[in-house]
């Protein structure tokens, strides 16, 4: 399916990924086998009783489908990498979720990066009626918009990302709304079905303008449209 600047694909992303070009950024989240598609409390006999759905975080991805997810993209961002084997990195994006103390859950989630940087800390609250913004949750281990956003301002100057583990396709809502081009890949049709609609209606309600973002040190340049003969 393709919408705006993303293409999306209803498949198994390792038969998909040796077939696709090289893009800027992977920026990923997969399952880290830790069994959150049945959730707290249920057995995965009853959950499957309940739902009827095929369990897609019984194990986490094995060495070689990391290889192939990491060689896909110059640059490389996947969450739980402290879950797989990856390469000693210097630059781990940490997200501080800021709920220390208020629920069982982890208190931060990291990602994995072949980024040359150091360390980079966002807190962003995602739990409990203090959140900042409200986001409607599609998926068991979805990840707000903006902490998505952020990762991709991490991967510096992109035009391309590649989410081979799409979800509910928060990666791609983000690209739509940054004006990036965007393929996703997800192999359940339920996240699959919720991913394409969420990014339709991020077309449908682009942002305006983009706030003008001045830092320290930079200067403002008042540009010639015309030519001095002609003015």
């Amino acid at each position: 399916v393709t919408i705006g600047d993303c293409r999306l694909i209803l498949a198994d992303c390792r038969e998909v990924l040796p077939l696709l070009p090289k893009v800027d950024a992977v920026i990923t989240d997969p399952p880290y086998g830790i069994g959150a598609d049945v959730g707290a409390g249920k057995s995965a006999d009853k959950w499957a009783a309940e739902t009827g759905e095929a369990r897609w975080d019984l194990a986490p991805p094995d060495d070689e489908l990391l290889a192939l997810v990491v060689a896909a993209g110059k640059v490389a961002i996947v969450w739980g990498g402290n879950y797989f084997r990856l390469p000693p990195s210097p630059c781990w994006l940490v997200w501080d979720k800021e709920t220390a103390g208020v629920t069982t859950f982890a208190d931060c989630e990291l990602a994995w990066t072949n980024l040359p940087t150091a360390v980079r800390l966002k807190r962003y609250l995602w739990s409990g009626p203090y959140m900042r913004i409200k986001e409607e949750r599609f998926h068991p281990t979805q990840k707000p918009f903006p902490v998505m956003e952020w990762c991709i301002e991490r991967a510096g100057k992109i035009s391309s990302v590649l989410d081979p583990f799409m979800g509910s396709g928060t990666t791609g809502v983000a690209c739509a709304r940054m004006g990036l081009q965007f393929v996703g890949i997800e192999r359940e049709r339920k996240y699959f079905d919720i991913a394409c609609r969420r990014i339709e209606q991020a077309y449908a309600q682009p942002r305006l303008f983009e706030d003008a973002k001045v830092g320290a040190g930079d200067t403002a340049v008042q540009v010639e449209l015309l030519p001095a003969n002609e003015k």
